[in-house]
C-alpha cells in the first residue's frame, strides 16, 4: 500500500448514476457542521481545480486510515483531517472527522 501519497478513490462497480463514482470532498454542510465525502469527482489532473478529489492512505496504529490532506497544489489552503463515519437518523456517511475509520 502506498502511504502518504495523493490518490483518487473510486468505486469499480457499475453505477446507474450519471456522475462518476470518484470520491470528492463536498462543500461544508451547515446543518450538520460537516464536510461529507460524496461521488462525482474528476480523475487525475492534480491542481487547484481538482483539489477536492485527492485523498491519502496513512498508517494508523496497526491498521490504515483514509485522510483528506491533498498536496497536489502548493499554494492552496486545505483542511487536513481524517475520514470517519458520521451517523444521522440511522444513515452512515463518510465525513471529515477527528476520529478515523480504520
Amino acid at each position: 500500500i502506498r502511504e502518504s501519497t495523493d490518490l483518487n478513490i473510486k468505486f469499480s462497480a457499475a453505477s446507474i448514476c450519471v456522475q462518476t463514482t470518484l470520491w470528492k470532498l463536498d462543500d461544508f454542510d451547515e446543518t450538520t457542521g460537516k464536510y461529507f465525502i460524496t461521488i462525482g469527482g474528476n480523475e487525475g489532473n492534480p491542481g487547484r481545480e481538482t483539489i477536492s478529489n485527492w485523498f491519502k492512505i496513512e498508517k494508523f496504529e496497526r491498521d490504515y486510515k483514509l485522510v483528506y490532506c491533498p498536496t497536489v497544489c502548493n499554494f492552496c489552503k486545505v483542511i487536513c483531517k481524517d475520514i470517519g463515519i458520521f451517523i444521522q437518523d440511522g444513515t452512515r456517511r463518510l465525513a471529515l472527522s477527528d476520529v478515523p475509520f480504520k
